[in-house]
């Protein structure tokens, strides 16, 4: 019997040895920072995202795309965030005025373009003209949740057209809903980014808007305060203050 237990502790001692090494689950686990950002912000952020991750193998960065405005309720409903990215002072005040921000910064700067079907001839001179029978939608942010929306609606009333535009106008959820309406032929002008006009060949820039007729266009970013990884969402903060990450928005048009 005794022979027998010694031969069948051989036998498993051999089997376990041809076993393959399992690798340990955590050091193979990667630590998912989800950024809430900004739709205009998506192009760039796919670059940095790609050289984010190559540095820092154990980072898994994952992009909640939207308006500012809903990714702002989102936050305050209490939806899981390590970062916000918004293309609007205004979102990111709230949330700061509601204690669910820590460290926070004013990243970027935007223009605001009025664009139209790269196909289309027409030029203008003045957004007035949108009032002209020949146009006959207009594609906007909605102004409450899309701050592209809100600095189009404050340059359509400075020029004393919002009212009189009404019945043309055709809200979106973002501003790259607007691009794509455009880009369709869905509308004959919208409102949107000077970076997204720049990453379409369906669309031009019919005017380039004024910065003294809508409220600045900021772009701040903040980490959550609840967030469960505070150490590396501190460093993916840093980093999107980088000289590198500077590279990447200006090569996509913001201002830094």
């Amino acid at each position: 019997m005794k022979k027998m237990h010694l031969a069948l502790g051989a036998t498993l001692l051999a089997a376990a040895l041809t076993l393959p090494v399992q690798p340990s689950i955590a050091a193979s686990k990667k630590t998912e920072l989800l950024v809430s950002a900004a739709a205009s912000l998506k192009d760039s952020l796919d670059v940095i995202e790609k050289s984010y991750e190559k540095k820092h193998p154990d980072i898994d960065l994952v992009f909640n795309y939207g308006s500012s405005g809903t990714l702002q309720k989102q936050i305050e409903q209490g939806a899981p965030a390590d970062l916000f990215f918004s293309a609007g002072q205004k979102q990111m005040d709230a949330l700061v005025k509601a204690n669910l921000i820590s460290d926070h910064a004013t990243l970027l700067n935007n223009d605001l373009v009025m664009v139209v079907p790269s196909d289309v001839k027409t030029t203008y001179t003045t957004v007035k003209e949108l009032t002209a029978k020949s146009v006959k939608k207009i594609a906007v942010g909605q102004p409450e949740s899309v701050p592209a929306g809100q600095y189009a609606q404050e340059t359509l009333n400075a020029r004393g057209v919002w009212n009189s535009l009404q019945s043309k106008l055709v809200y979106a959820k973002d501003v790259r809903q607007v691009l794509t309406y455009v880009e369709t032929g869905n509308v004959d002008a919208g409102f949107v980014y000077k970076t997204d006009a720049l990453t379409s060949s369906k669309v031009r820039i019919a005017l380039n808007i004024l910065p003294s007729v809508h409220s600045p266009i900021l772009y701040p970013a903040g980490i959550v305060k609840e967030t469960k990884h505070a150490a590396e969402a501190k460093a993916f903060y840093a980093y999107l203050q980088s000289s590198e990450a500077d590279a990447v928005f200006a090569k996509y048009g913001f201002k830094l």
